[in-house]
């Protein structure tokens, strides 16, 4: 019913649209043949009846929009001030990306996005240095330690193998002395590239963790709790 990034399917809301369009059709005849008091009582009976996959593709329709709206008013809450201070202005808004988001940019703007997610973790320094003669450093930060992270964004259609993982550490602590080094794989990564991983002390960040730091988590907190996991 919703994709990964908790938006209504599309097709869905296509449904959806036609089932409202069509009661306001119907409802909009009864009124100008001056016959509504029979369809909200025989006509609806009587199109359940005999149409009943309709009737269950409408009922499936309203229990989509109900999750909608549901979804749309988790957080609505309302939060008065005290009488003797003043009311809170907007917080500004955090900086997510939806996973349909990053896999429309180009692999540039995919470590520019890395960049600017590590900037909103407060990392210092975040900087995207990927391009020709990189030796595989893609984006460059520090945290609150002044350990040095080193990133290598894939933005490949194909889970990232073994050989990019060995390539990338031949460089990121000889080359660029990282403290940390992380690969981002958008759609993840094949087995032997992770068995090589844990051997070399290499943070793999595929699309599960991807997607739970681009939906505003801390890039520590999605590492740690998968280092717990593993």
């Amino acid at each position: 019913m919703f994709d990964e990034d908790g938006s209504l399917d599309p097709f869905l809301k296509f449904l959806l649209c036609t089932v409202v369009l069509l009661g306001v059709a119907k409802t909009l005849w009864a009124w100008l043949t001056d016959d509504v008091a029979r369809w909200f009582t025989f006509d609806i009976w009587h199109w359940i009846t005999e149409h009943s996959w309709w009737s269950a593709l409408s009922l499936a329709a309203l229990i989509a929009l109900a999750a909608l709206v549901r979804r749309a008013t988790a957080d609505g809450g309302v939060v008065y001030a005290e009488p003797d201070e003043p009311a809170a202005g907007p917080e500004p808004a955090m900086l997510t990306y939806r996973m349909k988001q990053l896999s429309a940019m180009t692999a540039t703007e995919f470590e520019q996005a890395c960049a600017e997610m590590l900037a909103r973790d407060g990392f210092d320094r975040p900087l995207r240095v990927g391009g020709a003669g990189d030796l595989g450093a893609d984006v460059v930060a520090y945290d609150d330690e002044n350990r040095k992270l080193v990133l290598q964004c894939k933005k490949y259609a194909r889970p990232v193998g073994s050989k990019e993982v060995q390539t990338f550490n031949g460089t990121a602590r000889p080359e660029h002395r990282a403290d940390l080094a992380l690969i981002i794989g958008l759609n993840g990564f094949t087995q032997p590239a992770i068995d090589f991983a844990q051997r070399h002390d290499l943070t793999l960040v595929g699309r599960y963790e991807l997607k739970r730091w681009a939906h505003g988590e801390h890039l520590y907190s999605v590492v740690i709790q998968q280092d717990s996991t593993a």
